[in-house]
């Protein structure tokens, strides 16, 4: 005697847990999974959640749950920044195409870093 699993479960695992594998893959791989391992995947998922806290903590350009949009564009503007001076055949393409030279262009680049975006916007009052 085989215990078989309802359709309607095994395609929410399909779309929450692995929407990579196929619904035949995965409901033969679901079959075979001891019962145990459902409660794993929930610790495992407080775990990447405790990850990110981490790495947002440790990296500013990660963002947090209180990152303003002015803030991720700043971050996002300063990181394409950093990359174009980084990669030498893109900022020698940037030179050839401004008619200027490396230099000019890495310092331009520069420039752009310290406001992207302009200043910030002004934050409400809380009072």
């Amino acid at each position: 005697m085989t215990a078989t699993r309802s359709a309607t479960y095994v395609s929410c695992v399909v779309d929450a847990e692995c929407p990579q594998k196929s619904k035949s893959d995965l409901y033969l791989h679901f079959i075979c999974e001891p019962p145990g391992l459902i409660s794993a995947r929930m610790t495992d998922r407080y775990n990447i959640h405790s990850q990110l806290e981490h790495l947002q903590s440790k990296y500013i350009g990660t963002g947090h749950a209180d990152t303003s949009k002015w803030e991720w564009l700043v971050n996002q503007h300063r990181d394409s920044y950093c990359s174009y001076m980084g990669h030498f055949d893109l900022l020698n393409y940037f030179a050839v195409a401004e008619n200027e030279s490396k230099a000019r262009v890495r310092f331009n680049l520069m420039e752009k870093m310290l406001q992207p975006c302009g200043p910030p916007a002004d934050k409400p009052d809380d009072a």
